[in-house]
């Protein structure tokens, strides 16, 4: 039942990959938010270090959703005063996918298996 409820497993695995990303995060000294604005632009998570470090991540099980992932991504950066918060470090979306790259616009489209160390 569940692989025909794609929404709910696009839920779960974002919850997955909250989890490990918070996991990681914890282990760096780092802290992991949601970002949600009046005008409803949202990022899934931003990670932000003790030192200040911080970027913005957005979960998209499919590749048919990188695009738009991407491109509000790159929106949220652009509303961001970088003098107060400084540039994010990466823009990353990521995804069920098999294979890591960066886009031409900078943003990191990483799938889950890629975070391990």
């Amino acid at each position: 039942m569940l692989l025909m409820d794609f929404e709910y497993f696009g839920f779960l695995f974002e919850a997955l990959c909250t989890r490990d990303i918070r996991v990681y995060t914890d282990a760096n000294d780092g802290k992991v938010y949601h970002y949600r604005d009046k005008n409803g632009l949202e990022a899934d998570m931003i990670i932000q270090l003790a030192d200040g470090r911080w970027a913005p991540i957005e979960v998209k099980m499919g590749s048919r959703q990188i695009e738009e992932a991407a491109a509000n991504l790159l929106k949220l950066q652009s509303k961001i005063d970088t003098e107060k918060m400084g540039a994010p470090s990466f823009l990353m979306v990521l995804t069920a996918g098999e294979f890591a790259y960066r886009r031409n616009d900078g943003v990191l489209v990483v799938p889950l298996g890629c975070l391990k160390d």
